[in-house]
């Protein structure tokens, strides 16, 4: 019987060994998991470096567009940048319809079509027409608030072209955090 008792103490301190062994190859693993998720999550250490917003970037001539604009009604085909100027494209969005508003202190009324430009990726052209109906209040409030004599000198129509960029940025931003629009570009311009 002494055998036997020896035996089965021999024996207990192995099965022992084993069982903490499996534990603390398990605790390790879950452990390594547990920072791993962490690490991933970005809770803990460097999860890649600092992250850009992600926002409109600036689209070289040549580039494609990630986010390609609205289509419009021209199929030109491919288009051949020149080697000079800006290094980025600037593409265009046309408003279909008309402007039209009374003047600052005037019976006379201003009737203007309009396009926007961007340099940015095809989201902000996006966003225009998304949200054409509230860049359409906007734009009528600074035409309202337009003086008549402003409309007769290059430097009235280009101050009016600025307001109209800043409103229209305005709405941008407030919906969808970024402007992006570098000019309102006047397709025609009638006072009456």
């Amino acid at each position: 019987m002494a055998k036997k008792k020896d035996k089965d103490d021999e024996e207990k301190p192995k099965g022992g060994k084993m069982k903490m062994i499996i534990g603390a190859v398990l605790l390790l693993a879950a452990g390594a998991g547990g920072a791993y998720g962490a690490f991933a999550a970005g809770l803990i250490g460097d999860a890649g470096g600092p992250q850009e917003p992600d926002v409109p970037q600036l689209v070289r001539k040549g580039e494609a567009d990630p986010y390609p604009p609205p289509a419009g009604d021209d199929d030109a085909g491919a288009v051949v940048y020149g080697e000079g100027g800006s290094e980025y494209r600037t593409a265009y969005y046309s408003f279909e319809d008309n402007f039209t508003s009374n003047l600052l202190n005037s019976p006379s009324l201003i009737q203007t079509d309009l396009a926007v430009s961007t340099q940015h990726d095809g989201r902000v052209l996006q966003w225009v027409k998304q949200h054409e109906l509230a860049i359409r209040s906007a734009v009528l409030v600074q035409l309202a608030a337009t003086p008549e004599e402003d409309l007769f000198s290059v430097e009235g129509k280009e101050g009016l072209s600025d307001r109209l960029t800043k409103a229209i940025n305005g709405v941008l931003e407030a919906e969808e955090g970024f402007g992006g629009i570098e000019s309102v570009h006047f397709k025609g311009l009638l006072v009456q």
